[in-house]
C-alpha cells in the first residue's frame, strides 16, 4: 500500500521532495555531528554514526508501516540533501494525530528553507484531504522552529510533555488555511 503521507516528487520553487535513501547518509551524519543540532531536545546521545542510524531506521519503519516520514529536502540548484520535512503520525497525548517535522543542516538554517517547506507539506495534507488538522512538536526552546510554525499559519495549542521533553504543541486546522 502507497504511504500517502509522502510528499515524494513533490517541489517547491526551490526544493525538490524525494524518499530517504541510504546513500544520503554520509551527508546527514554532518546534522548528528554538530552539537547546535540537538541543543533544543533532552536526550542521552549516543556517538553520531549511531543516532544517524537510528534515525534513518526510523524512517524507513515509518515508510514500511504507513506512519508518513520525512522527505529528502533536496535543494533544486545544487541537487545537494539540505535536510528533510515531512508528515509524520505521532501519538501525542493519546491522540493519533498528523505532524509537520523538519530539520535542516546548519549550513541552510534562516534562509527560508524549512517554512517553504512546511508550507508544502500542509498544503499537500489538506488539498488531499489527508488530515482535518496538523500539529508541530516543538521545544520550549526552540524559537527558529517555533517562527516557522508560526510562518506555516498555526498558533500555539497548548503545552505538554512529549518524549520526556516538554514541548508546545502548534496546531492549524483546515479551516483555517488558505492555500498559497
Amino acid at each position: 500500500m502507497k504511504n500517502r503521507l509522502l510528499l515524494e516528487n513533490e517541489e517547491t520553487k526551490r526544493l525538490r521532495f524525494r524518499k530517504v535513501q541510504w546513500s544520503d547518509f554520509d551527508a546527514w551524519l554532518k546534522f548528528h555531528e554538530n552539537p547546535e543540532t540537538s541543543k533544543y531536545w533532552e536526550a542521552a546521545l549516543e556517538a553520531p554514526e549511531i543516532e544517524c542510524q537510528k534515525w534513518y531506521d526510523k524512517q524507513f519503519y515509518r515508510y514500511n508501516n504507513n506512519l508518513g516520514g520525512m522527505n529528502a529536502l533536496i535543494e533544486k540548484d545544487s541537487e545537494n540533501l539540505i535536510g528533510h520535512c515531512g508528515l509524520l503520525v505521532q501519538t501525542v497525548d493519546q491522540i493519533r494525530e498528523i505532524e509537520i517535522g523538519y530539520s535542516l543542516l546548519p549550513e541552510f538554517w534562516n534562509k527560508g528553507y524549512a517554512t517553504e517547506a512546511a508550507k508544502k507539506c500542509r498544503d499537500y495534507a489538506f488539498s488531499n484531504h489527508l488530515t482535518d488538522s496538523i500539529i508541530s512538536i516543538i521545544s520550549l526552546t526552540n524559537k527558529p522552529s517555533e517562527n516557522v510554525a508560526l510562518k506555516n499559519g498555526m498558533s500555539l495549542e497548548k503545552r505538554t510533555i512529549y518524549n520526556g521533553n516538554e514541548v508546545n504543541i502548534f496546531r492549524i486546522k483546515k479551516t483555517d488555511w488558505l492555500p498559497e
